[in-house]
Formats: C-alpha cells, sequence, structure tokens
C-alpha cells in the first residue's frame, strides 16, 4: 500500500549579505544552490526547508491500520536544476527548532524578512536567531547518534533527477513513542556545517558543483513535494484456485476485471486482475459451453505499477508496496487514492516474475489499462 501526505510548508534559506534575512516562503521552487566566484574566495549557499503534517500517520501507526515497519519516502520532482557536476549528493537532516513559513518571494523588492530565513527562524528580531548571538548560520539540525538514523541521502550521477530519497529513518526518530526529536520538518543541502564554516565539505569548498532545483507545494504543476509511505498489505489465499506454471506463465493473459473508467479522489479501490493462460486446451461438452477457469499469479513475486498516463511519471513503482495480493475469487491489490492529482488519467502495468537464477523469467505488461481520478 502507498499513502502520501503533501507538504504543509517550506522555504529555501539564501546565504549572502543581501539575502540572508530575506524569506522566500512563497517561491514556486525550493533551490540547493552553491553560488561562488571564480578564484573561490565567494561562497554562498541555500538550503530547502520542507515539512509534513504526521498527525495522521502517527494515528494510523497506533491504530494498526499502518505497521510499525512502514518506510518512508520523501518525493521532490526536478524543476530545471543548472550546472550540475558528474556526481552530487542531497542530504536530508531533521530540523531542530520550530520555524515559520512566511510570505516573501526571492524577487520581492524591498525583501519580506516575516518568516524563515537563511539568518532567523521567524523574523528578523535577535530574539529568533536559528542560534543565539550567532546571525549566520543557515537553519540547524539534528545529526549523530539516535535510535534511528538522523541522516538520509541520494546521490546524482551525470545528471539531474527527481528525488525519491528513503527518509524511514528520520521519521522513524519523529513518531517513535517519547521521542526526543520533534517534527520540525526536514533540512535539505549538501554535505557542510553550520554557517557553511568548513572549507572541507562540499557547500564550503572551492569545488563548483551547480544548483538543485525542485517544485514547492506553492507550485501551480503536478508536481508538489509529498511524503511517500510504504507497505506490504498482501493478503494471500488462493481458496480452490490453480496456479499458473510452467509454459502457462511463458504465454500469459492478464486483463482487469470490472474495471471502471473513473474513481472518486480519497476513496480506496479493490482492483480485480486475472492471468491465464494465451492458449488455453479445449475441452468438450455436450452440456455445457467451453470456459476458461482464471488461475492465480506467482506469490510474492506479481507486481503493479500505476504511471500517469500522459508524463509517464511513476506513481506508485513496482516494489515492497505494490504486490499484488489473492482470494478464493483470484488476484486483486487495493490502492489509496489519496495524494493522486485529480482530474487526470492513470495506468496500470504489471511485472510478473517467475523462476529463479538464470531461469528466471521477467514479464512487464502494458496493455492500456487506464482510469480517471475525479473530484
Amino acid at each position: 500500500m502507498h499513502y502520501f501526505e503533501f507538504a504543509t510548508k517550506d522555504t529555501t534559506l539564501y546565504e549572502g549579505n543581501a539575502t540572508s534575512s530575506q524569506n522566500t516562503g512563497l517561491d514556486e521552487i525550493l533551490e540547493v544552490r552553491k553560488d561562488m566566484n571564480d578564484s573561490g574566495t565567494q561562497i554562498n549557499v541555500s538550503r530547502a526547508l520542507i515539512q509534513f503534517d504526521l498527525t495522521y500517520i502517527s494515528e494510523s501507526i497506533n491504530s494498526g491500520l499502518i505497521p510499525s515497519d512502514a518506510e518512508y519516502y520523501l518525493n521532490l520532482y526536478d524543476a530545471n536544476s543548472q550546472e550540475l557536476g558528474s556526481s552530487d549528493v542531497l542530504y536530508a537532516y531533521p530540523v531542530s527548532q520550530s520555524w515559520e513559513n512566511g510570505e516573501g518571494r526571492y524577487l520581492d523588492w524591498p525583501p519580506i524578512t516575516d518568516g524563515a530565513s537563511w539568518r532567523f527562524r521567524t523574523g528578523p528580531t535577535a530574539n529568533d536567531q536559528w542560534v543565539g548571538g550567532t546571525n549566520d548560520t543557515g537553519g540547524t539540525w539534528f545529526n549523530g547518534a539516535s535510535t534511528y538514523t538522523l541522516e538520509a541521502s541520494q546521490s546524482f550521477t551525470n545528471e539531474a533527477s527527481d528525488v525519491r530519497m528513503d527518509v524511514t529513518g528520520i521519521v522513524n526518530n519523529w513518531i517513535s513513542s517519547g521521542s526526543s526529536y520533534p517534527n520540525e520538518g526536514f533540512i535539505l543541502k549538501r554535505s557542510g556545517s553550520v554557517g557553511n564554516t568548513d572549507s572541507t565539505l562540499a557547500e564550503g569548498s572551492t569545488t563548483k558543483l551547480g544548483h538543485f532545483s525542485f517544485f514547492s507545494r506553492e507550485t501551480h504543476t503536478i508536481y508538489p513535494p509529498k511524503l511517500e509511505v510504504v507497505w506490504n498489505d498482501t493478503t494471500w489465499n488462493t481458496g480452490s484456485l490453480s496456479p499458473l506454471t510452467g509454459s502457462d506463465l511463458h504465454s500469459l493473459e492478464v486483463y482487469m476485471k470490472e474495471l471502471r473508467p473513473e474513481y472518486q479522489e480519497d476513496s480506496k479501490v479493490r482492483f480485480r486482475v486475472v492471468g491465464r493462460e494465451r492458449f488455453p486446451a479445449k475441452t468438450w461438452s455436450s452440456t455445457t459451453t467451453n470456459q476458461v477457469t482464471p488461475k492465480y499469479l506467482p506469490s510474492g513475486s506479481s507486481y503493479f505499477e500505476i504511471k500517469d498516463a500522459y508524463t509517464e511519471d511513476v506513481i506508485i513503482p513496482f516494489g515492497s508496496g505494490s504486490i499484488i495480493g489473492c482470494d478464493s475469487t483470484g488476484n486483486f491489490f487495493d490502492v489509496w487514492l489519496q495524494g493522486f492529482q485529480p482530474e487526470r488519467n492513470y495506468r496500470v502495468n504489471y511485472k510478473i516474475v517467475s523462476g529463479s537464477g538464470i531461469g528466471e523469467i521477467v514479464q512487464i505488461i502494458d496493455n492500456d489499462f487506464e482510469f480517471r481520478v475525479i473530484r
């Protein structure tokens, strides 16, 4: 199962004399930048803050709806990142102090200083600085030893891409019973010290690294940041059904049963999928017509994937949260449409894995099974 939460606030913190007190809470883009002159004597970076409301997730864990071993992924969508090197690493840490989103934009003049900035957490007064008595810190964050990891990262090679970062450890620190880590959101940055004072790390070094850009919660596109919760909710009870085996799997036909053209947003839907051999053996009877009996797909190695039918963006990937289950009627899977953009079409694909080792067969099935999510 996959459940999505959208960001409740986000902003970018910009280092620099002209921008250290500037709030950008209403900008459509989040940036993790590195600006540097040719000699490397002037370096300014930026970092992004993102927060999600975890109330429903915590309640669902307590009620048993979401298991305690669920996985969590931070999803950010590339917005034309620039001048990146051949390799780069982006890090996420839990913010250690509260902050306000603010209503500023990078191009505002005069700049708006209410809200989070490189220098301040909430606004331009001495008591609101990230670190008391220090006016140039760029946020503060937890790091080091804890019950769960306090660091998450994603590597990039040769090109920019969307972010799907495993932040399970950070979220578990926030939601665990008696946690000493309050949920103040993520800070997204390259490696670097508070205040960007360490020249041995990526932010403070003289190495050119370019600029990451991601859509913010204020975007007018279909790509706002979201927190993805993933867990295996598969149940398996085949009843009197027979399995698809051997050559039947190698010439497989898959179709969806009772697929509706439209589903309401936020609904929970059970989709039925049927597998059968492509050329079933004929049977003869003087009293009945020949019928094809559905059989069940391989247990634990049959998956579904859901894509945006227009952009081809993967909403739910093949993986541990998209394993197909079975009951006495046949194969099925459940989808929670909360987090799907309404008034868009989505396509369901399948991945069927059979055998093992050099005899393993992997089939990707795309038969244009589409549905629309409506308001």
